[in-house]
């Protein structure tokens, strides 16, 4: 799965300690993953239920992904987009926000 991400993304993703940084590159493997099943087959049970991956409330267009519980509370909002390589459109992830639960006063 391709990725882009938003100036407030990289803000936030500057924020996480590096324990932080590292718990959310493994979630995203599993991620990338679910994304890539989704996009061939549609299934919305694609992605692995211990990443929670849901429409954010009040927000159309706008997904969360959870990828900590344990402390501190970690969660990524993201978004559908498509990319363009070589000329060839391609269906992308769109990473919005990054950090705790905080993130979604403005996902």
């Amino acid at each position: 799965m391709r990725f882009e991400r938003t100036a407030s993304f990289k803000t936030d993703y500057r924020r996480l300690s590096p324990r932080e940084q590292e718990l959310f590159k493994q979630a995203v493997r599993l991620f990338s993953d679910g994304c890539d099943k989704f996009v061939d087959t549609g299934d919305l049970a694609a992605w692995p239920s211990s990443l929670r991956v849901k429409a954010v409330v009040g927000a159309h267009g706008i997904f969360e992904m959870a990828w900590n519980f344990a402390g501190p509370d970690g969660r990524a909002t993201w978004e559908w987009c498509t990319v363009v390589v070589e000329g060839r459109n391609y269906r992308a992830v769109r990473w919005r926000r990054i950090g705790s639960h905080a993130i979604f006063a403005d996902p």
